[in-house]
């Protein structure tokens, strides 16, 4: 059974920064594409980063580009979102997401396979 587990959320001021992470547990994760997502309410899930577990390929939004790096640990089996000067804009929900067996960024929610239960990111102004 496969479990993502979301953590480092909170409340924040603009212009702080966090860094959320994702154990990944279940199973081998070496041949899969991991991604953060983001949903605000009322809007749909948005594609944040994603990352190519066995090569270390990462993926951007062009609009978040240069404030958020995503990042692996392969020892803890757990992916990492950094975000720097955090803006209102970003507040969400943010859900960590891996697609087994695969290569390549994914940018497409439902073209993934298992999902965590999201941390709450709010950035007040």
């Amino acid at each position: 059974q496969v479990q993502l587990v979301e953590s480092g959320g909170g409340l924040v001021q603009a212009g702080d920064s966090l860094r959320l992470s994702c154990a990944a547990s279940g199973r081998t994760f070496s041949s899969a594409v991991m991604g953060w997502f983001r949903q605000a309410p009322g809007n749909e899930r948005e594609f944040v980063a994603s990352i190519t577990w066995r090569t270390g390929n990462t993926y951007y939004t062009d609009s978040l580009k240069g404030r958020f790096t995503i990042s692996r640990d392969n020892a803890k089996n757990t992916v990492y979102l950094q975000m720097n000067s955090l803006k209102p804009e970003d507040t969400a929900v943010y859900y960590c997401a891996a697609k087994l067996g695969a290569l390549g960024p994914f940018k497409v929610a439902r073209e993934y396979d298992y999902w965590g239960q999201g941390t709450q990111v709010t950035v007040s102004s």
